[in-house]
């Protein structure tokens, strides 16, 4: 085989993708990612060294971080790019040996096999994930680094605005050190539950950076018509990117949009005061190719949820930050503290027509922990009065597969007295339809990006705080979390790790994890797949 890949919810078969990727990623790509997966590996345990010798190692934490969001599915299939990163991770392991003065005592893991001023190769072996022939502890090793690929890209968007954690640094590379050396599964599954401690303290950081950033999310009604003049639409997920583009856009005629999961941004109050930012347009990152068709004016790509890029609006579209397509203008990083550069964008533009309508009405969310707390009231009153009886988290992602209508089906034929707690994009299977509220507390309760999926825990935190309940499985909440990417794996092991057990995850459980794997996690966490609609509905009303 060319390639190996099954990182995905998608990937063929659902046992890998072996010439060229589901995802439209093909196979140079794939090995290059593979190969720079395996060089931070490397520099993870330089830098495991280096800080063990009294030096800081947070500048190799975030480029660890910002290297492995590059490598999650859907975000960067742009090959010359992934390269340059695979030649500053080997950069950046020469200068840490340099540093610790041990270049006569590396591990095979920490020596350069890659010669960072050299042609890179097509592969290395030592990268292939088939390498590790073990299965077992080839699916746990996998396991452990998705959920970090995870936990890099909301680690990144912190460090973007200008949030980090030296703690959360050496755990990253801690655990991405120790996953490549560990020989035993009894090893690697201690490595589960710290990668999964690791992804909740990640998630919390970005939750602080996005709020003290940009305020508590309100609860909102989002446009999702459209307007007369001309617009720019955003995907993606950064909202420091958002900000800039709308500061850049007052007073130019152009209007701004969202996308797929930037939809979230309009529950901040930091945006709510541009007026050309006028609602969201459209659906879940799947439905790119008609969409973005169909908008008219510029795309902004800001990380991950691109697909492939199709004519029709090839001419229009740009990316930044980690995202990266080949051919696509990218807008580069910011230079000395200053913003981003969009004026390519807006003078495009300007020459557009206004987007075609897909729709009309309103959206409404922003049902954050904050905003939750603040109907803890109203929700203890209905709980008591028998009139709401479970909350379902139906959080995670969304996807092309037709067995994710089973998520639709679940919302539409829940109990009316059911409410459902969501964040990512899973929710556009369901957050257009009519489900009503339980005495004014509506009964899907969108807390956001899958970025924000920290609300999902705190939500369930303060419930067990405010019933009064020892343990969290004691809590009147199911799970059943659609799963597609690495941030929903991070989301999972955050799960395992604060002690949630029953999790359904569908709409197919990983194909990464061996049956082994899936027996000792079905047996030590409840861990089970998505099934018949009308059997999970019976096990959602047994609690």
């Amino acid at each position: 085989m060319s390639m190996f890949c099954y990182q995905c919810q998608e990937t063929a078969g659902n046992t890998g993708c072996t010439r060229k990727g589901v995802c439209g990623k093909d196979e140079g790509t794939a090995n290059l990612q593979d190969l720079l997966v395996y060089s931070l590996k490397g520099l993870a345990a330089l830098a495991r060294r280096k800080s063990a010798a009294g030096h800081s190692t947070a500048a190799e934490g975030a480029f660890v971080m910002k290297a492995l969001f590059a490598t999650i599915t859907n975000a960067n299939f742009d090959a010359e790019r992934i390269a340059a990163l695979v030649r500053e991770s080997e950069a950046a392991k020469l200068a840490v040996a340099a540093t610790l003065g041990a270049s006569e005592q590396l591990s095979p893991l920490e020596r350069f096999r890659i010669d960072p001023n050299q042609p890179l190769p097509g592969s290395l072996p030592e990268a292939a994930i088939l390498f590790e022939k073990d299965e077992d502890l080839r699916s746990l090793k996998e396991l452990i680094v998705y959920g970090l690929k995870g936990l890099a890209a909301y680690g990144d968007h912190a460090h973007v605005l200008g949030y980090e954690e030296p703690g959360l640094y050496a755990e990253l590379l801690g655990i991405l050190a120790e996953t490549a050396e560990a020989g035993s599964l009894q090893e690697l599954m201690g490595l589960v539950l710290r990668a999964g401690q690791a992804c909740v303290q990640a998630m919390a950081l970005l939750d602080k950076a996005n709020t003290e950033t940009y305020g508590h999310p309100e609860v909102s009604r989002v446009s999702i018509g459209v307007g007369s003049r001309p617009g720019i639409l955003v995907s993606g997920h950064d909202l420091k990117d958002l900000a800039e583009l709308l500061e850049q856009t007052k007073g130019t005629g152009v209007d701004v949009y969202t996308h797929g999961e930037m939809l979230p941004a309009h529950y901040y109050p930091r945006f709510k005061g541009y007026e050309h930012f006028v609602g969201n347009y459209g659906g879940s990152w799947w439905k790119q190719g008609s969409e973005f068709a169909s908008f008219n004016g510029p795309i902004l790509m800001t990380t991950n949820c691109i697909v492939p890029v199709k004519a029709e609006y090839r001419d229009r579209i740009f990316t930044t930050g980690m995202a990266g397509y080949p051919g696509v203008p990218h807008i580069g990083d910011r230079e000395n503290g200053g913003p981003k550069d969009f004026s390519a964008l807006i003078a495009l533009a300007r020459t557009c027509p206004a987007p075609e309508a897909l729709e009309s009405g309103e959206i409404v969310g922003g049902f954050a922990h904050d905003q939750v707390e603040r109907l803890a009231p109203a929700v203890v009153d209905a709980i008591k009065a028998g009139k709401l009886r479970r909350f379902v988290v139906m959080a995670g992602c969304d996807g092309r597969q037709r067995s994710r209508e089973y998520f639709t089906e679940l919302a539409r034929q829940l109990p009316k007295d059911t409410v459902i707690l969501t964040a990512g994009c899973a929710k556009y299977r369901y957050n257009k339809l009519a489900l009503g509220d339980i005495d004014g507390i509506p009964r899907v309760l969108d807390a956001g990006q899958c970025n924000d999926s920290y609300s999902i825990a705190a939500t369930a935190l303060k419930l067990k705080e405010i019933l009064g309940v020892a343990d969290v499985n004691e809590l009147p909440i199911d799970f059943a979390v659609a799963w597609y990417e690495q941030k929903a794996v991070c989301v999972l092991l955050a799960l395992l790790a604060l002690g949630f057990k029953g999790v359904r995850i569908g709409p197919t459980l990983p194909a990464f994890v061996s049956e082994n794997v899936k027996r000792t996690l079905v047996e030590g966490f409840g861990l089970k797949a998505t099934g018949e609609v009308e059997a999970d509905l019976q096990g959602i009303a047994a609690g």
